[in-house]
């Protein structure tokens, strides 16, 4: 047996569930009718789940001491768009739903364009357009094998 390369959720632990809710759902991303309020929230996104779940609640799940908020926690997440139009217009989306901004969209040294925002709790999602990408019609990348 082989471990499967399907990353299905992605769960970030945040200090205001309600908070981050209220933000992801700014974004107009759609909230699962299997979130607990007060407890977990899910987002259903192209071919995977954003999880929310209260920081101190996904620390013990994971049987770890909870920490500080680190300023960069070594990851990023992507939204990788089909323009440099499309970036910029989500961006604004992201920053108008209350996004910090991090790093405007700027041409990037590999032919793409990008840019960063931090959504309340500081996590970092990188909005960007990739030449060499295939995006499918429900923006999943489509990676050669």
């Amino acid at each position: 047996m082989t471990l499967p390369a399907a990353i299905s959720v992605v769960t970030l632990g945040v200090t205001d569930l309600d908070r981050s809710i209220a933000f992801y759902q700014a974004l107009g991303w759609p909230l699962s009718s299997t979130s607990q309020p007060g407890t977990i929230a899910w987002f259903r996104t192209a071919g995977s789940t954003l999880g929310l779940f209260p920081t101190e609640a996904l620390a013990a799940d994971a049987g770890v001491p909870e920490g500080g908020e680190p300023v960069f926690r070594e990851v990023t997440l992507a939204v990788n768009l089909g323009s440099r139009e499309e970036v910029d217009a989500a961006m604004a989306v992201a920053l108008g739903a209350g996004a910090d901004l991090v790093k405007a969209p700027v041409p990037a040294e590999w032919g793409g364009y990008s840019g960063y925002f931090a959504d309340p709790d500081g996590h970092l999602w990188e909005l960007v357009h990739a030449p060499g990408f295939t995006l499918t019609g429900d923006g999943r990348v489509e990676m050669p094998a």
